[in-house]
């Protein structure tokens, strides 16, 4: 099977033509791939098809071969590579995801991309339609106790769960402690994404992730959405953030006529093989 290695902010993933590839158990892939040690070494599996209402359809595997909704840093780098890999010249194509279709706008430069815009569609605030097991409008600054001690959460859906918690250093933080207590909490029927962020300033985060399934990653797209809607609830940011990734920086926009979030970040390819 070809291959392709590719990262958004570090994000990483086995990215597969299904155009040219067949894959018959994509857990089972997606796990093998995944592996540091034995594999290829990912965050997951993305794979790259034919869509009967889009320009092109991505399935998200995590490492652990459960299937994800969405991926922001992913499906970035599926922008990239249709386009340099000659599936389209065009360069605003739409992606069919399990959180529905994704506009992106490519940054071409000596005819490769550097960076995409997606509109990352409308944010769901809902408990219930997140899921979160609440039932609210909203969950904003709500109390949980997780582990040994009660945290202030703030949940968002950008197509798969997220919760947000404000802590004073990112840098220092046990997110291997704590990122699998949020992830596997009761409140969350799907599990749950944790983004864990430190304000900055009124226009500037930095942020770490706990992605179910896969761990702490370097980057995680609709994550950094879901924080930057989370800092605009708490009145801690303006709607336009630079959020500082392991990976890298992301710059989120939140557009309040439309509801829309619009991400902007770089897709890297690391290198073609085969396995």
């Amino acid at each position: 099977m070809k291959f392709t290695k590719m990262h958004g902010c570090g994000n990483d993933y086995v990215y597969v033509n299904l155009f040219e590839e067949k894959i018959d158990d994509y857990a089972k892939m997606s796990i093998k791939v995944s592996d540091r040690h034995f594999g290829i070494g990912s965050d997951g599996l993305i794979t790259i098809g034919p869509s009967d209402c889009a320009d092109f359809r991505m399935r998200i595997f995590n490492a652990d071969g459960s299937e994800a909704e969405m991926c922001g840093n992913g499906v970035r780098c599926v922008g990239k590579y249709v386009y340099d890999h000659k599936l389209t010249d065009k360069k605003e194509v739409d992606v069919e995801t399990g959180a529905g279709i994704k506009h992106l706008i490519l940054n071409v430069k000596n005819d490769k991309v550097e960076t995409v815009r997606v509109d990352m569609g409308e944010p769901v605030f809902n408990a219930k339609d997140i899921p979160v097991a609440l039932d609210m409008d909203k969950v904003v600054d709500y109390p949980i106790t997780v582990g040994d001690r009660e945290w202030k959460m703030t949940c968002v859906s950008m197509g798969n769960p997220h919760a947000v918690v404000f802590i004073d250093n990112v840098k220092e933080f046990q997110i291997e402690k704590y990122g699998p207590l949020f992830e596997n909490n009761k409140m969350f029927p799907k599990r749950t994404n944790t983004e864990f962020v430190e304000i900055i300033s009124d226009s500037e985060v930095s942020m770490r992730v706990w992605e179910r399934g896969s761990a702490e990653t370097w980057a995680c797209g609709t994550g950094t959405c879901a924080c930057v809607l989370a800092c605009i609830l708490n009145g801690y940011t303006k709607d336009r953030v630079l959020v500082h990734l392991l990976g890298g920086d992301l710059t989120i926009e939140y557009d309040r006529a439309s509801n829309h979030v619009f991400m902007t970040g770089p897709a890297t390819e690391v290198f073609n093989g085969i396995i």
